[in-house]
């Protein structure tokens, strides 16, 4: 990972699908620290207000607007970029959404994904391809230990189907193409990531912020379900260090979990108390929560969902660097500056400067 931060990314050109979101947004102002080219290929940001618009990258990135779904303008603008890397997080990402439009859920996250790997086919500048998917692309037994990369995938509603579908249709198009001409493939296989500036709606972290502004109570509706919380750069420089070892040595290519460690794998009521208490830490006021079902039944969600993240360590020595509370510090501290109007790409900037401190200092003590 040091010498990604030193020296790996600068120069190199990356386009990364899906730069409008909330991931998005982290993962270009990371690459762009890094020295990095950086092209983006998405529809408009997905919420108002948007990160992305908040912290101004993209004037310093090639910004295209488009959907995955157009083959022909993703060529287009493949041709243009000339992309070494190419890192696809472009997605309909909600669960709850899936439910309401599973056509849009299938067509985005299943051909979405064939056509940014067929303009990989056709474009051989790529190196290296990293397909970001989720956790929940796992058939998920209710199991209390984590789930390995070796696992069955089959994730039960059409969001985490749709990702599962992802996940064998790049595997699918590595055989059949990608390896015999060099590239190197990957799927990364993220838990839940919080952070500042995801605006999202049906996301808890989101849903405590939106609550402190309107100053209302935090309303849960799943406040037992256990989820893999990390902070959004914890997960960003994971997916970086496996698109750059993989660039290096093809041999690192596969699919990946990254996840926290198994003590900040917390329920929702867990996550949504620790908020709360941050919140009275750095601002002096107080956030209430409530655990309410709505009148109508609720889509399936799992209950309980475990990452095992052996492989990742043991084939890159990585390691989560910031535990649950210091992510959840994190936000509350990029919201305040947020509400106070401050600066947004100096935070995120310095976020992610601290965290590289972090990981340098844990690689040091592993050594």
């Amino acid at each position: 990972m040091e010498s990604l931060a030193e020296s790996f990314f600068k120069g190199k050109k990356v386009l990364v699908t899906g730069h409008t979101g909330f991931k998005g947004s982290w993962m270009c102002q990371a690459l762009l620290m890094l020295g990095a080219d950086v092209a983006g290929y998405a529809l408009e940001p997905p919420t108002e207000p948007s990160l992305f618009q908040l912290c101004g990258i993209s004037r310093h990135m090639m910004a295209k607007k488009g959907d995955i779904r157009d083959l022909g303008h993703l060529n287009r603008v493949f041709l243009e970029a000339k992309p070494d890397i190419v890192i696809h997080m472009a997605a309909q990402p909600l669960v709850r959404k899936g439910y309401q439009n599973p056509v849009l859920t299938y067509d985005t996250n299943v051909m979405g994904t064939v056509n940014v790997l067929e303009c990989i086919r056709r474009n051989l500048s790529v190196r290296s391809f990293l397909n970001v998917t989720t956790d929940k692309v796992y058939c998920n037994k209710e199991w209390e230990w984590g789930y390995r990369e070796c696992e069955e995938l089959n994730g039960h509603d059409p969001y985490s189907n749709s990702k599962s579908c992802s996940e064998l249709v790049t595997y699918s198009f590595k055989e059949s193409f990608l390896k015999d001409a060099g590239i190197a493939v990957s799927t990364a296989r993220a838990g839940n990531v919080i952070g500042g500036g995801d605006f999202a709606a049906d996301r808890i972290v989101p849903d405590c912020i939106r609550s402190v502004q309107e100053r209302k109570a935090v309303i849960v509706r799943n406040p037992h379900s256990v989820r893999p919380y990390q902070h959004v750069i914890e997960a960003v420089m994971a997916y970086l260090m496996i698109a750059g070892k993989q660039y290096e040595d093809a041999s690192c290519a596969g699919s990946y979990n990254v996840g926290p460690d198994e003590t900040d794998c917390r329920t929702t009521g867990d996550l949504v108390e620790l908020f709360c208490q941050k919140w009275m830490e750095a601002c002096n006021e107080p956030v209430e929560w409530i655990s309410q079902k709505g009148g109508m039944p609720e889509p399936y969600e799992a209950n309980y969902l475990k990452l095992d993240c052996s492989k990742i360590k043991k084939t890159f020595g990585w390691r989560p660097c910031w535990n649950i509370e210091t992510a959840m510090e994190k936000v509350v501290e990029w919201t305040n500056i947020y509400f106070e109007g401050g600066d947004i790409s100096g935070c995120m900037e310095r976020q992610i400067k601290e965290y590289f401190g972090s990981f340098l200092c844990t690689m040091a003590a592993r050594e």
